[in-house]
């Protein structure tokens, strides 16, 4: 707990002015997503209204993929129908619920687009204050590269390549699934959610000791390497008051599944904790851990000044 920003639990609280800038940035984020969904249903009706009854809308080749969207199916299901299968769908659709809605078939027609178009938006807010809080603490570790000139490589979470440091980094932490870097003759890489071998479960921060040379595959890989592993941790960005006890739970329990599984192998990483929503109770847990040791080092993702400590320690283990 040495040269740490956190003196006492009530350091690692997640104030309410943090909590609201929370929800606001999640806000915006699920509209970002959702402007898609929103041009896609005023095209539709543009196409829509150029004709005048609700039967005819199947004449319009360019609508096939928003029809079916409207009809209620979805993408994967999609894959199990055949073209008869499909325009029954949509005629079905037409017939029961367009026609009935008279001259306002167009507007029936965009409703039930977007309440598909929901359901997909939904999937994706779900997981999006997880993908958000990674992304925070991916850019403060890139500043702390940035800031101090130090070059590393990123990986590329959509064509699974490794790439040197770029001259504009705008953006890459939406697509970063790992780091390398050397500091002072000492190798690290980070990986993101993968899973560790040895406790038989996904980890959402890993730090090894090695370069992406020594990831190859299979049973050779680094992630194999027992003794590679320098520091392991949990991230947990849901900003959610309600549910910060169930976060660290959960996290809690990961930890300490690591813990069990390194030191039956003789073996101790480091550990950490990274939460957005950090009330009261769980603070003081968290503080007793860092207080014995069980625990590492810890920081609030809101915090700045805890998030780039818990960020620069990690660049020098």
């Amino acid at each position: 707990m040495k040269n740490t920003p956190i003196a006492s639990p009530d350091d690692l609280v997640t104030s309410r002015e943090k909590t609201r800038a929370g929800f606001i940035s999640l806000a915006l984020e699920k509209n970002y997503l959702a402007f898609p969904y929103i041009e896609e249903a005023k095209t539709l009706k543009s196409l829509a209204g150029t004709v005048t009854q609700a039967k005819d809308l199947l004449k319009i080749e360019d609508l096939a993929v928003g029809l079916l969207t409207a009809s209620g199916l979805s993408e994967k299901s999609l894959n199990y129908l055949t073209d008869e299968d499909k325009t029954q769908a949509i005629r079905e659709m037409i017939e029961k619920f367009l026609e009935p809605a008279g001259d306002g078939f167009v507007d029936e027609l965009v409703y039930r687009y977007l309440l598909t178009k929901g359901d997909a938006l939904g999937g994706k807010a779900r997981n999006l204050a997880g993908i958000l809080g990674e992304r925070k603490f991916l850019r403060s570790l890139l500043s702390v590269f940035n800031l101090s000139g130090m070059n590393y490589q990123w990986k590329d979470g959509e064509t699974k390549s490794w790439h040197a440091r770029p001259k504009d980094d705008t953006d890459i932490e939406k697509r970063i699934k790992g780091l390398s870097w050397e500091k002072n003759g000492r190798r690290r890489v980070l990986m993101s959610n993968i899973r560790v071998p040895i406790v038989k479960k996904n980890v959402d921060l890993s730090i090894l000791e090695g370069t992406v040379s020594d990831l190859g595959s299979g049973n050779q890989s680094l992630v194999y390497k027992i003794d590679a592993y320098v520091a392991l941790g949990e991230l947990k960005g849901g900003i959610d008051p309600a549910g910060a006890d169930e976060h660290w739970k959960t996290a809690n329990s990961a930890l300490e599944r690591i813990r069990k599984n390194f030191g039956r192998r003789k073996h101790k990483p480091q550990i950490f904790f990274i939460g957005a929503a950090i009330e009261d109770s769980m603070a003081s847990e968290i503080f007793k851990h860092l207080q014995v040791g069980s625990l590492n080092n810890a920081a609030n993702l809101t915090n700045d000044d805890q998030l780039v400590s818990i960020c620069e320690w990690i660049v020098n283990l």
